[in-house]
Order: C-alpha cells, then structure tokens, then sequence
C-alpha cells in the first residue's frame, strides 16, 4: 500500500503514474481516490497559513503591541483624561507584549544557572513596577524587545544573504539517455550521468561540458561578473546559469557534494565560529551580570542602612544601575557584524571560514604569494618570435607549430595555441622524434626539422654553434624567458621565446593591497631566481625569494610572523599547504574548482581572481572597524550611564533611552557590511 502526498500544482497524476510504473510496478483501480485526496489534505488550509504566519512574525508583532499599548496608556493618562485603572491595564498589556518575548528565552537560562542581560532587563521592568514607574518599565520593555526584534533582523539579514544561495539550485535535472530526455529529482542523478542544460536555466549540477559550447553567468559561485565561455572539457558549477545555447553536461558529483552546498555549508559553519572579540565580549558577559547583580542587590540594601538615602531612593537608583549596566549592545554589535561580513564576501565570490580570519585578515601587515598559477597564468605563452637568416616570424612560428602539435609538452601547446590565435596555414609534419633533455625532431616538406634547445644544434654532427645565436638565446633566459630555436633544411630558422607571464591586472591588484595597508608582498617560488625576479619587478614585489622547497617555504612564513606579526599566504591550496596551514591567514585560489582549496584555506577565491583579495582585505578591515566602534559604543554608553545611575545624574526613562538606544545603532553599524563595495 501506499499514501502519496503531492502538491496539484506543481506534480500531475500522470507523472506519478508514470514514476510508479518506472520502477517496475503496477497501480491496482481505486488508488485514484486515495492520491487526490492525499493531495486536498496536503495543502494547507487558510486558518493553518494565518497560524504560520503568526509564528513568524511574533517577535515584530510583540513589539508592536508592547509599544501601541504603551502609547495607549501614556495618552491616555496624559491628555486624555483616561482613569488611572485603564492607563494601568494598557501599562499591563504593554508589560506582558514586550515581556513575553524576552521571558521565553531568560527564564529557562536561569533555571540552568545562566544569567544574561535579558534578566536583567526583567529585573529593571519588575523593579519599575515596584515603584509604581509603569509607564517608565514598559518602555524600557518596548525599547528593548525593539532591539531584540533589530538583532534578530541582522542575523536574518545576514544569514539570508547566504542562504539566498541555496534557492538558486534546480529541483530538477533534464537525465539523457539513449536519445531519450526525463526530468528527474537532482538526488537521484548520479557521478557519470549525462543532463542537459537549456538556454536561461540554471545548472542542476557540476560537472563538465560534453557536447555543445556556451557562455556562462557564474556571478553566484564565483562572484565574476562577467559570464564565461564554456566548451566540451570545461567545468561548471550546479546553481550557474547557461545564456546562449544547449548544452549536454556529464556529472562529476552528487548533488550533496556539489561546489554550491560545499559553499552554504562552509558558510553557515563559519558564522557559527566565534571571532576574538566575540569570545572577549561572551566572557565579559558571563563575568558582568553576576557582578551588576550583586551590585545591585548592595545599592538597595547598604544606602539605607548607613542612612545615606530612604530605601525608594536606593531601589531606584539600583534598578537605573541594572538598566546602565547591561551590555546588550556588547553582546550583539560583534556577532551582528561578523556574521554580515561573511554573508557579504560569500555573495561576491570569497568564502571566509569563520570569524578569527575576517578579523584576522583586516590585520596582516605582510602577505606572501606563491607564483605559477596565483600570481601568473600557471601556462606557457609565446612572447617573442626573433626570425633569422631572412625567415618571416609567421613562417618560424608555423613550423614550429606544424612538428610541435604533434607532442603534448606545456611549450608545445604553447606554440601550437600562438599559430592557432594568428590563424597561421601549417604544413603536414611527418614524425616526432623526442630527444630527451633537449628537444624533437620531425620532417615538413621532406626536409628534416629540428626544434628544442642549444644543445640539440650542437655537438659531434653539428659543431659549435653561432656565438649570435648564443647571445640572443642567452639574452632571452636572462630575461627569465625560456628559449625554443627552430631549424629546417640544416639552417637556424630563428628563436621562439616563452614565459609564464603575470595574470592581467596582477599590478594593480597588488597595489590596491598597499593602498589598503598591506606593506609587505613577498613572493615564495620554486622557480629559478632569474625568472622569479623578472616577475617579481613586473607586478611589484617588495620582496623575492626563489628555489625553496614546500619546507623552505614554511620557514619563510615563519620568519615573516615574526617580522611583522600577522602574516597571509595566498596559494592554489595543493603543493602549498604547509605555508597556508602556518600563515595567519591562509588564501586559496579557484575555490569553485578544487576540493582541497575549499578545505585547507582559511580564505578561498572562488573564481581563481587574484583581483577579489583587494575587496576580502578591504572587507575584513571595514568589520574590524565596525566591530571597534560597536564595542566603543556599547563600552562608552554603559560606563557613562552607570556613573550616572550611581550619581543619580539621569532619570530612568532617559537611561532607557541612551541605553536601549546604543544596542540599535550598533545593529544598524554592523548591516552597514552587507552593503560594503570594493571601491
């Protein structure tokens, strides 16, 4: 037997009749009765959606019963004329409304030996009512279930951005196979299955393209504004959006493992992490309220014993002292904005793993960088083509290319990808010969072809060779470049020069780093010192050192920690582990592409930009900023409130004011994150 629950408008009978029988089952006469009204009882009805509703709008709703009947009452009394009992009913009603809420969550923590500010905004109300200040305790109750209402809002708002991404992802997925086309649920699509991806939708999942090519808006993994190219072999990513044509995708991981809930998971653990200055105010906190309580419990009782004041006074100035002293305002200005900080870099594209590294990384000082692949492309590209004995470039470089597509060496592709970009003719190449360490020969036009370094165009059969072409070769490498000569017929053809060259815009970006404060960028390289100087002065390096080992590079970092204090290593998250496991802050670059990335950095990249670091620094020092003033302001708005209440310099409804007002102007400061920009 079985009970199908469904919603009519987005499941028809027939789909379900035909999943049923999909898998191999038959459906006996009378189950139609049973499935329809599965479906009418499904749904809920009008009273069950008000209720819902109801539930989760209480907290704005109590808030604004608290403050209608706290109005209610102070009209009534003040202008017109009501009799003292009705304006104390509305007192009551104002007193339960804003209570409530607050109630629900202190009482049960005390049960438990939990003391926090909560409580003592219950104290003060209580103590208010003693002294019959009704209309005082039920807006101090008004304004602090208002700033409640403000810090739910913020993490609302905050968490909401991130979890915005997670209804980018498709429910279902178009499942090819045998020239057939189904809609399926995306968990039941499994690693090796081929889906198809219609212009305008959405990618149900990760994987690489098959068939077809397209261009891609990747803005909500990657943050790129930009859509990009995609062809057969290239990756995409489930929640991305396909713009111009068809394509046919073959999954590379469950719908569990893909790169966007990888992303949400991350995210919603890091703002789960505590920062430094969260632990300093939950510790102050925890230590505070006893104390204020106590002291408290003293200001009533030790005045009127001495004589000092009648015990009204004393128990008014005691509950102004519980008012003044609680740190709401502590207690949410830091959460409030590191929890806005994350969800801001998360929606542009840089995933931070918790609270210590955004603070953290709006301090460092000093940044490391690893080279090939984060400050360079990571592949070769022909830069110079030097024709000689009278050869045209084009000619050199399309023999080159014409022997050199045959092999699959980095310089190789390298050429043939520079032919192909100049839309050169290549001739047929007959053969490829490899000859290790040096380079490869081949026939084009029945005239032997040789391709590779000075050592292949010397030696016993070919002599010594021109001290020309030895300087220019020379010349070349000492301008960190590697160097590829090209003879046909037994003559020099000329010289192919290439170089892993810096990522566009790499410059700039590093000086946006030092414009932000950032007065150390060091680079930490395997390669050879020539090259890595040469890049080193074309992007801007303070400092380079080349030819250190994983363990060479892990000593580095150490050496800078103690220099400069908190230190970033920015890496691909693979071969340089160590140093970003060691680095105050490890940054990973492509984490959209790469497990490990995701995994080990404290900080990943998402798009593989190096341009997004500017606006994660620039970021982390705008939270670092905020959550200053927010302590300054809740700090310096207790203390001064506190000497007040002891000195009686300030009435309990302005104590109300000043102090419920702090806590809402450090929520407001901290939803400032969600709108930071890198400029």
């Amino acid at each position: 037997m079985a009970f199908i629950a469904y919603d009519t408008q987005e499941l028809s009978r027939a789909a379900i009749d035909k999943a049923i029988r999909g898998q191999g089952y038959d459906i006996p006469s009378g189950t139609a009765a049973v499935v329809a009204a599965a479906a009418e009882l499904e749904r809920p009805g009008p009273l069950a959606a008000a209720i819902g509703w109801f539930r989760e709008q209480w907290m704005y709703l109590s808030v604004l019963l608290c403050g209608l009947f706290l109005l209610l009452g102070f009209a009534g009394e003040t202008f017109l004329g009501l009799p003292g009992e009705i304006s104390l009913l509305f007192y009551i009603l104002s007193y339960v409304a804003g209570g409530y809420s607050v109630a629900i969550h202190a009482i049960p923590g005390l049960f438990k030996g939990q003391l926090d500010t909560d409580i003592l905004m219950l104290a003060a109300a209580a103590g208010a009512a003693v002294l019959g200040a009704w209309a005082e305790g039920a807006f101090l109750l008004f304004l602090f279930s208002l700033g409640h209402a403000g810090e739910q809002y913020a993490l609302d708002k905050a968490r909401n951005a991130v979890d915005a991404l997670g209804e980018l992802m498709p429910k279902t997925a178009l499942f090819k196979k045998d020239g057939w086309i189904e809609e399926r649920p995306v968990e039941s699509i499994r690693v090796g299955d081929i889906v198809l991806v219609r212009p305008g939708d959405r990618f149900p999942v990760d994987g690489q393209v098959l068939r077809g090519q397209s261009a891609v808006d990747q803005s909500a993994i990657t943050g790129e504004s930009v859509p990009v190219f995609k062809s057969p072999g290239d990756e995409v990513f489930a929640g991305t959006v396909n713009q111009e044509t068809a394509v046919d995708v073959q999954v590379s991981k469950l719908a569990k493992d893909n790169t966007l809930n990888r992303i949400m998971q991350m995210v919603a653990e890091a703002q789960e992490q505590q920062s430094p200055s969260q632990q300093f105010a939950q510790r102050f906190t925890t230590k505070f309220v006893p104390a204020v309580l106590i002291l408290t419990a003293l200001v009533i009782v030790i005045p009127p014993l001495l004589g000092w004041m009648p015990i009204q006074d004393s128990f008014y100035r005691a509950m102004l002292l519980l008012v003044a002293a609680s740190p709401c305002a502590l207690a949410i200005g830091t959460p409030a904005a590191v929890l806005a900080g994350i969800a801001q870099a998360a929606r542009n594209g840089v995933l931070i793993k918790g609270g210590v590294h955004l603070e953290n990384l709006g301090a460092v000082k000093a940044m490391a960088f690893d080279k090939t692949g984060t400050l360079t492309e990571g592949k070769f590209q022909v830069t110079d083509v030097v024709p000689l004995n009278g050869h045209e470039p084009d000619r050199v470089l399309a023999i080159a290319a014409a022997v050199e597509q045959q092999s699959n060496h980095p310089l190789a592709l390298a050429v043939v990808r520079t032919a192909q970009e100049r839309e050169l003719a290549l001739p047929l190449a007959a053969g490829l010969d490899d000859v290790p360490g040096q380079g490869v020969i081949s026939e084009v036009g029945g005239q032997p072809v040789l391709i590779g370094s000075l050592k292949l165009f010397s030696g016993p059969n070919n002599g010594s060779p021109d001290p020309g072409l030895v300087d220019l070769v020379s010349g070349l490498e000492s301008d960190g470049k590697t160097t590829v000569i090209v003879g046909h017929d037994g003559k020099i053809m000329g010289v192919l020069a290439l170089a892993d060259i810096p990522r566009p815009g790499v410059r700039q970006t590093l000086q946006k780093l030092v414009d932000l404060g950032v007065s150390q960028l060091v680079m930490l390289t395997g390669d050879n010192a020539d090259v890595a100087r040469q890049i080193g002065q074309e992007v801007g390096m303070s400092e380079v050192r080349a030819g250190l080992l994983p363990e060479e590079k892990l000593a580095a970092i150490e050496e800078l920690k103690r220099q400069h204090g908190k230190v970033a290593m920015t890496g691909d998250g693979v071969n340089d582990a160590p140093a970003l496991a060691t680095a105050t802050v490890g940054i990973a670059m492509g984490g959209a592409g790469t497990a490990v990335a995701l995994e080990t950095a404290d900080v990943a990249l998402m798009a593989d930009d190096l341009g997004k670091l500017p606006f994660a620094v620039g970021l982390s020092r705008a939270s670092r900023r905020i959550i200053r003033q927010n302590l300054a302001i809740a700090m310096g708005v207790a203390g001064l409130l506190v000497l007040a209440a002891i000195l009686g310099a300030v009435e309990l409804s302005g104590a109300v004011v000043l102090h419920e007002g702090s806590t809402v102007v450090v929520v407001l400061n901290a939803l400032r994150l969600l709108r930071y920009r890198q400029d």
